[in-house]
Order: C-alpha cells, then structure tokens, then sequence
C-alpha cells in the first residue's frame, strides 16, 4: 500500500530522539529544568524578555485572557478565519467573543473592519490577530488602532514561530503587543507532541502566568502574601508555598520540552524548506486559471505553516471540494480545510452568531483548500500533488 501524502507533518531525527531519551533514564519528568531551558530558548530566538511554556496554546489563551483582565464586564475581538480556541478564550473567562471580518488578500484581520468594529461596540478588553498560515497581521497599524481604544493585544501566532513582521522584527518579540502565544502541535512550525508557549515583556504579566500556570501556585520570596508563615526565626521555610489565587494546571512536561528545544535548533531549515516548496507551488500554478495560492506575496515574512489554495468551485467547475478531496485522497494525498469560520459552528449558531455578517471569511471559506506542504515533502510527491491537482481541475 503506497504511503499517504499528508497536508501536515512532523519531522524528528536522531538528536531529537536523543534529547527525550536523555530526560527519560536522567532527569525529572516534570517540573525540572528542560522547561525553562526552552522558555529561554524562545524568548532569545524572537527576542522577548520573558516566555512561560504551557500544555497547550489553548491552555495559554486561556491564562493570556486571563491576565490581561478579560472577565464578564468586556470582550475581545478575534478574526472569524481560526481555530475555535481563539474565541473560546473568552467565555472560558466569563466574556463573549466579537468577530472582525478579514482582508481577502491577505486572510487576516483587517485592520478597516477592525476599526468599524471598535466604534461599533464598547468595552473591548482584548484584541486577538491570528496570524494565520505563518503570516503575520498588520501589526502596526493594529497596535495603533489598539491604543486609541486602551485595549491589549495578544497575539495568536500559533501558525507563526520563526515569521516577521514586515519591519524585519520576530512574531514573538512583542514590538506590537502584550503578549504572543505558539503552539507545538506535530504539525506546527516545531513538535512537542502537545505544548504551548506565551511571550511577554511585562514582568507582571510573566509573573501572573507562571502563577495560573500551576494552580495559582507561587513560591517566589519577593512575592509572598503571608511572610510571617514563610519564615521560622528569619530562615526561609523550604517546603513554603502559598496559592494566591484559583489557577489550573497547565504545566508542560520535560519530556515535550526537550524535544521542542531540540527541534527549535531546526526550526530556519524548516522554514527555509517549507519556503522552497511554497514557492514550487507558486510558480506551477502561476498560469493555471482554476488554482489561485493565497498569501504568495508574503513569502519572505511567512513561517509557512499552511498553503492553501483557492478554487471557485461555484463558477461552473465540473468537481466540488468535497469530490476533490476525495479523488485526491483516492490518489493517496491528503487535504484539509482551514478554516470553517468560528461563526459557522452550531455552538456560535446557538448564541446568534453568524457567518453572513462577515463576508470576506464566508467567500473565503467557500474557496479554501490546505494542500500539502511540511519539511520533509520530496519534490517527486509535490508534483505528485501538483499533477493530480491539475488533471482533476482541468
């Protein structure tokens, strides 16, 4: 049986491997020293102060809302065009979610609508880019609109370790925003199994989310709520801690963290690949009138996460998405839709969302198609997919 081409995959090697082992027979599991060695990791590599790791970036969405004070008096603001964690964020904390349509050309928040938006609404706590594909929002003008509205912004980058800003800074810096959150699921930029990560310049941001990370949980000496307890005759107590406040346990393992540290040693080589591929991709169907790629003109910014393509499956052509994914699939080459707009969900439905408000993410969403694209996709299955794509468009 022939192997699948997948739309997305991890690639590990031996040092990888070899990094898990190594926690595994020598070091703590949990809770020890591989998590912070890869928090400095990242916040070196993007050029932030601070970085929590975490076990999911749903899990840090969830602590970012909660630390920039999203509670059941305000709301955000995300883009429609997501993974329904961006949204979910908020009513975790008591708040409901508003939607601002995307710009066609690039799939992200536009920053005219998101201006719109601000007037037309009140006590907006949070703005949520999602930078998506690996391509980052218009962070700029964003952060300006932000400021006259005295909201933060966390940015949900996901899909963007390793992307820039067009001024050359790294998505995770945090030039333009409170906080920046990745993920490492297997078929992100990098691969911890599960695992999340938020970046920070705020000292008091950084502090609060180690705290909600382990249950509201703090041992730190300058910290401490009730110092009388903390000490017997002026000798620091070893076992103190206190809980000062309801947190959750959001920790990430060693075990993930080592080997999310060994694949950020990678991480220019796999964007380097993925970029390469995604401009095969470019020039082959730079003539083909049925397949238009999305987000070419971004190339030198993007992390690459996804390619998708577009096609008018509503101007006469003689094949629907779904027919195409499944010949596709027939052929041994595996596809996805990113994404059905978080307003389409009958859980949005329910509480009176709905997607014909935003048209841009509907036209969008009815054309979308994630075709392969990962480090370790040959040349020979790209024009594999190349070819089928082709043959069952023409």
């Amino acid at each position: 049986m022939k192997e699948m081409i997948p739309y997305g995959k991890h690639f590990i090697d031996q040092d990888d491997i070899d990094a898990v082992v190594d926690v595994l027979i020598n070091h703590p599991l949990t809770q020890g020293k591989e998590v912070s060695n890869f928090e400095r990791s990242v916040a070196k590599f993007v050029g932030a102060k601070y970085a929590v790791a975490m076990s999911s970036w749903t899990a840090g969405l969830h602590m970012a809302c909660i630390a920039a004070g999203v509670n059941e008096t305000n709301k955000i603001i995300t883009s429609p065009i997501t993974f329904v964690a961006s949204s979910n964020a908020s009513f975790y904390c008591g708040s409901k979610p508003i939607f601002s349509d995307i710009d066609k050309s690039t799939v992200n928040l536009c920053p005219k609508h998101l201006e719109d938006t601000l007037n037309d609404n009140v006590n907006i706590k949070v703005i949520i880019p999602v930078h998506f594909s690996g391509v980052p929002c218009e962070m700029e003008k964003i952060k300006n609109i932000a400021d006259k509205n005295n909201a933060m912004i966390i940015e949900d980058a996901a899909h963007a370790l390793g992307a820039r800003y067009s001024d050359g800074s790294m998505v995770g810096s945090c030039k333009y925003s409170d906080m920046t959150g990745f993920s490492f699921h297997p078929v992100k930029s990098i691969a911890a199994g599960e695992g999340g990560m938020i970046t920070t310049n705020n000292k008091d941001i950084y502090r609060r989310l180690i705290r909600l990370r382990s249950h509201g949980i703090n041992k730190s000496d300058d910290a401490l709520l009730d110092n009388e307890a903390a000490h017997t005759e002026n000798i620091r107590n070893p076992w103190y801690m206190e809980m000062q406040e309801l947190g959750y346990n959001y920790r990430i393992t060693d075990i993930q963290c080592a080997l999310a540290n060994s694949q950020l040693k990678k991480l220019p080589d796999f964007i380097k690949r993925r970029k390469e591929l995604a401009k095969r991709y470019d020039k082959a169907f730079l003539n083909f009138e049925p397949i238009k790629p999305t987000q070419s003109q971004f190339r030198d910014q993007s992390s690459h996460h996804l390619y998708v393509i577009k096609v008018n499956f509503d101007s006469g052509q003689q094949i629907s998405r779904a027919t195409l994914m499944t010949e596709l699939h027939k052929r041994n080459i595996a596809t996805q839709v990113h994404y059905i707009p978080v307003t389409s969900h009958p859980y949005y439905k329910r509480l009176g969302f709905s997607s014909d408000d935003y048209p841009n993410a509907l036209d969008y969403y009815k054309e979308a198609l994630s075709i392969p694209l990962y480090y370790s996709l040959t040349n020979t299955d790209q024009d594999k997919v190349i070819r089928s794509l082709k043959e069952l468009l023409a």
